[in-house]
């Protein structure tokens, strides 16, 4: 609870992986992938409770052995159309209402309880009724473009981008899929995160924002987390 305000995580949890089969069960550093988010929301000053949400019994059983509470998810919300905001809707429906949900993502293991908190407060210092992680791009999208089948780059860049050193242009910010926070009212009325208004960015850095969709960021992963040990 953070200022009379009570807050409920959802780590929505499919068993269902192509890119990275039963990843979020995987062995990550000594425990499983999804035990991070878990232990993460747990550990949060204003999180009231942390559920899993799932259609995987070894995945609510894992989830329930590190903390989480554990709602069954019915198999036509776990299919491949379905989308996170109708595991998170049923979820928000299962339980008493709560006045902000926190979406954490079982992929983003290297975010941390910190990370959460200075989220919430954000949210608070801006009143508002959203927030978002974000980080800061790898690469500028302006030296980017598209290719038609000639894969000719006639006109690729810009003459301004052209002649400017990466480091002189502007920023730019993705998002991260770490933390996603909404006032619940609106979240069921607009039915997603990305609110039309009041909504702001948490910046988090880019060591922290590693998302898990395949084996190379599984082992980035890894690797981050063992040199943080050393």
């Amino acid at each position: 609870m953070h200022k009379e305000k009570t807050f409920l995580a959802i780590i929505p949890a499919r068993g269902g992986s192509k890119r990275l089969p039963r990843k979020n069960i995987l062995d990550l550093n000594g425990k499983p992938l999804i035990a991070w988010s878990i232990e993460a929301g747990l550990k949060s000053k204003y999180i009231d409770k942390v559920v899993v949400s799932s259609d995987d019994n070894e995945i609510l059983e894992v989830s329930q052995k590190f903390g989480a509470d554990v709602i069954v998810r019915p198999l036509e919300l776990a299919s491949d159309t379905a989308t996170t905001f109708d595991a998170i809707e049923h979820t928000i429906k299962s339980l008493k209402k709560y006045n902000y949900v926190v979406l954490l993502q079982a992929t983003s293991p290297l975010r941390d309880s910190k990370h959460i908190d200075e989220a919430i407060d954000l949210l608070e210092q801006k009143d508002a009724d959203a927030v978002v992680s974000v980080c800061e791009m790898e690469h500028s999208p302006l030296w980017s473009n598209t290719l038609d089948e000639t894969r000719s780059m006639k006109g690729f860049l810009s003459d301004e981008v052209l002649n400017k050193r990466s480091q002189d242009l502007e920023k730019y910010y993705r998002l991260n899929g770490a933390i996603y926070i909404c006032k619940t009212e609106r979240l069921l009325e607009e039915k997603s995160f990305f609110l039309e208004d009041n909504i702001f960015a948490y910046a988090m850095d880019r060591e922290s924002s590693v998302d898990i969709d395949d084996a190379i960021d599984f082992k980035l992963a890894q690797s981050i987390i063992k040199d943080k040990e050393i």
